[in-house]
């Protein structure tokens, strides 16, 4: 990833463009299911709009062309270029997460145990769409489980991955600070199970989130519960640290993060996913390895010789079979 701010995100409602009579320019803030909340480029107030169609592929991220339909109503009618789109899938449907991200910010905790199928899951989708993945480990302040938290976290921070220790509850300015420094001028999508602290995050990173929240929901004429649908927070307004520049950003919150399908992604996009595979990957007997049982194949060399790590050629040959699955 080139590490592009997040300026064009998060202050893209500035840039109206000349359009057709009657169309404008909007960023897509807030999604469920087919009713997603924009944000006028012109600084006007929310809209709920829906797409033209019976299909939806309109993600939050992204800029969009519109056509008013009433006051505070209208319909989306051309979705602009994206950079990417991170979305899960399994062989029977997908989920749309975000268009337009910089990185992917998943959030555990040292108690309750956190997935650690998710987290690689997680780790495999930011690496395939050009992501920086960075791994918070929340709650350091249960010191009695936080042993065992790093012992499980040891194999990704020799992967290189980055890993940021903090209790968010019971030390939120030393968790602000260093949240801060990786979120500002970036696009960042927010992940985490229940329980390891997500929402406190973002009430700590975003002061008026749960106002922005109410705000949404008015618009989508819902009383959906707040965490049922994603949304972006806009990081402008962050409060900086003495002599930081406000660079901009955004934090999108995503719910559900119970399961993480990759059956879009192809082997040659699963392989490469792996950092600790791609050194290697020139070096199998065969071009076209599939690196799960082929003879002269360097990845299940470099297993045997305990330079890659079984439980991750175990997360790729889980991720092969569900790619090869299909509805009959």
């Amino acid at each position: 990833m080139s590490g592009r701010p997040a300026k064009g995100l998060a202050k893209g409602v500035a840039r109206a463009a000349a359009q057709p009579a009657g169309r404008a320019r909007g960023l897509v803030i807030a999604a469920h299911g087919r009713h997603y909340i924009v944000a006028p480029a012109d600084g006007g107030a929310l809209l709920q709009c829906f797409p033209r169609g019976k299909r939806s592929e309109i993600a939050v991220g992204d800029q969009v062309v519109y056509e008013m339909t009433s006051a505070d109503q209208g319909v989306i009618v051309e979705i602009g270029e994206r950079r990417n789109l991170l979305y899960r899938s399994d062989q029977y449907k997908s989920k749309l997460f975000a268009a337009n991200l910089d990185q992917l910010l998943i959030v555990l905790a040292t108690e309750p145990h956190f997935s650690e199928d998710l987290l690689g899951r997680a780790l495999v989708a930011a690496e395939a769409n050009e992501l920086k993945p960075l791994i918070v480990l929340n709650k350091i302040d249960v010191e009695a489980a936080v042993p065992f938290a790093r012992k499980r976290l040891a194999l990704y921070r020799e992967l290189g991955y980055t890993v940021l220790e903090m209790s968010i509850r019971t030390q939120p300015d030393a968790a602000r600070a260093v949240l801060s420094e990786h979120l500002h001028g970036h696009a960042t999508l927010l992940l985490g199970q229940s329980g390891m602290g997500k929402s406190t995050l973002v009430n700590l990173i975003v002061p008026d989130a749960e106002a922005a929240t109410r705000e949404i929901s008015t618009a989508l004429n819902s009383g959906r519960h707040t965490t049922t649908f994603t949304r972006l927070y806009p990081l402008s307004t962050l409060s900086t640290l003495p002599g930081q520049e406000d660079q901009g950003g955004a934090l999108i919150d995503s719910p559900g993060f119970q399961e993480f399908g990759l059956h879009h992604l192809t082997e040659g996009r699963l392989e490469r996913a792996f950092p600790e595979f791609r050194p290697l990957l020139a070096h199998c007997r065969f071009y076209n390895c599939h690196h799960l049982h082929e003879p002269g194949c360097a990845i299940l060399e470099a297993v045997a010789g305990g330079r890659i790590a079984r439980e991750r050629h175990a997360l790729y040959a889980q991720l092969v079979h569900e790619t090869n699955q299909v509805v009959r």
